[in-house]
């Protein structure tokens, strides 16, 4: 009768710790799952925020780019007519130093663009690599045994029309910056 008891104490034991393994297991996937999930929402709210400085960024300095060229515009033409149209000598500008645009604003503006344009780029990476390991949590064994119920996240990553196209075709034929 013994060892009748302390079979059924081994049987109920190893019972007992696979329920007891699969209740942490279960719990401990549905808590990865969930961390990814709000993770991945999160970075999509970040990708929205950057997006949005990204453009803001820019636009204002390229306002304050074509501010700087009309002022310069304002400025250097009365001063070049005033000082050819009373009969002044048309050589008269090589002994005079005339005023100077500052393309800084260009290359500053430049310059932003290409760092905004990757700081979006990374935050879209970012984005796309949190999906890859939400759908491989939720796709593979035994994180899909646990999570069967699970569906995959939609992202919204953000792309032009022209990348588009040229994923659709398969060929990139418009390459003229400017068109």
């Amino acid at each position: 009768m013994d060892r009748k008891k302390a079979i059924y104490a081994g049987l109920a034991l190893v019972l007992v710790v696979l329920i007891g393994g699969y209740f942490i297991m279960s719990i401990s996937y549905s808590n990865t799952e969930i961390r990814l999930r709000n993770q991945i929402a999160a970075q999509q709210d970040a990708n929205a925020v950057v997006y949005d400085k990204v453009w803001k960024v820019i636009a204002q300095k390229a306002q304050v780019t074509e501010k700087a060229k009309d002022s310069f515009k304002e400025m250097y033409v009365p001063l070049m007519e005033g000082r050819y149209a009373r009969g002044g000598s048309f050589m008269k500008w090589i002994k005079e130093h005339n005023p100077q645009f500052d393309f800084s604003l260009f290359k500053d503006l430049m310059n932003s663009i290409e760092a905004l344009r990757a700081e979006f780029a990374n935050v879209q990476i970012r984005l796309r690599d949190l999906k890859r390991e939400h759908d491989n949590l939720i796709g593979t064994f035994p994180g899909s045994w646990f999570l069967s119920d699970r569906k995959p996240i939609k992202v919204q990553l953000v792309t032009s029309g022209q990348t588009q196209k040229t994923f659709e075709t398969g060929e990139e034929n418009e390459i003229n910056v400017f068109k």
